[in-house]
């Protein structure tokens, strides 16, 4: 790690001004929210939330039912203990499938948002590694674990660009290939 410090270091020491530097930088938040790639990993993400939100939502409308029911003593007084002993369970099935819910919840978004970060990353790096090509480039680096950096060497629109081709291309393929009649 400290070499490879070392070496950007001295790449980034003898480079010279920004307009001669041999290296970029690509923010990638920005080619998350901006990316055409990005946008649908982040609706994908919504898309879990919500189906995941509804779930917890209906569950504790059932709760917040029952637990006006607790309070009603008029209503209480009117059921069997049977009755009484069954509404007791329910509550506390549904408290325990709050949990489970909530936990499932949180732990399928972490899932998504790790996969996400990872799909992504392996396609900045691509379009990073076309557009260093492109630019004679020897490094490409995060942006965010810069603290300054001058603002000609971004190349971030750059490799958003090259998101969206490749996103498109993508498109395409898939169009095409349920376009075409399944063979007999």
């Amino acid at each position: 790690m400290r070499q490879l410090f070392l070496s950007a270091f001295t790449a980034l020491t003898l480079a010279g001004t920004a307009a001669e530097a041999p290296f970029g930088v690509v923010n990638f938040a920005t080619c998350i929210t901006e990316s055409k790639p990005g946008k649908q990993e982040q609706a994908n993400m919504e898309s879990i939330r919500t189906q995941m939100s509804s779930l917890i939502e209906q569950t504790e409308k059932e709760l917040k039912e029952i637990s006006a029911k607790f309070e009603d003593t008029e209503y209480l007084d009117s059921l069997s203990p049977k009755a009484e002993e069954e509404l007791k369970v329910k509550f506390q099935t549904l408290q325990e499938d709050m949990g489970r819910y909530q936990n499932q919840f949180y732990q399928v978004l972490q899932h998504a948002n790790y996969q996400m970060v990872q799909k992504m990353s392996g396609a900045i790096a691509q379009a990073a590694n076309d557009v260093a090509k492109e630019k004679n480039l020897v490094y490409v680096f995060n942006k965010e674990a810069l603290f300054y950096v001058d603002p000609t060497c971004d190349v971030t629109n750059e490799i958003v660009s090259k998101l969206n081709e490749a996103h498109d291309a993508q498109q395409k393929v898939a169009e095409n290939t349920e376009a075409k009649p399944a063979a007999k």
